[in-house]
């Protein structure tokens, strides 16, 4: 049964926030990240990567895998942050307008981004958001184990 301290789950939760997927290696305790491979297919792997990847493949019950959001989870995270958080009815309409549009990641991140108000607000959500998805995929990976 796998089970992470707080620390190791906010790490992850952080490379999962920079692109990257995390391999927990259960015997050793070591968390492993990569880019992830979707959104950096033209980027080539270190020898060191390589290897890490043949290690997972010839040992795969020995690392729990851990991946990022899909978009659509990530959408939902900025709406739900616009509807809970965001007291200026101004700037939650701005944010709503961003999510319905194409680059809506984009448009809405680089609203926040310019919001002494909001930007710490959002960061803070949303790592709090990506500890539980760490946890969930915990949950999940422990109830293929049984």
């Amino acid at each position: 049964m796998l089970k992470l301290t707080e620390k190791e789950i906010a790490t992850i939760a952080n490379y999962l926030l920079k692109g990257k997927v995390c391999y927990y290696q259960e015997d050793k305790k070591i968390i492993h990240h990569l880019p992830d491979e979707e959104e950096n297919f033209n980027e080539d792997l270190t020898p060191e990567e390589e290897d890490l990847l043949d290690e997972i493949d010839a040992e795969p019950m020995n690392y729990a895998e851990f991946v990022k959001m899909e978009p659509a989870q990530e959408s939902l995270l900025m709406d739900q942050f616009a509807e809970q958080f965001v007291e200026n009815k101004s700037f939650q309409e701005d944010l709503y307008d961003a999510l319905t549009k194409s680059k809506a990641m984009e448009r809405f991140t680089f609203l926040i981004e310019e919001s002494n108000t909001y930007k710490q607000k959002w960061l803070d959500y949303r790592l709090q958001k990506y500890k539980d998805w760490v946890m969930e995929q915990v949950d999940s990976y422990n109830t293929l184990e049984d």
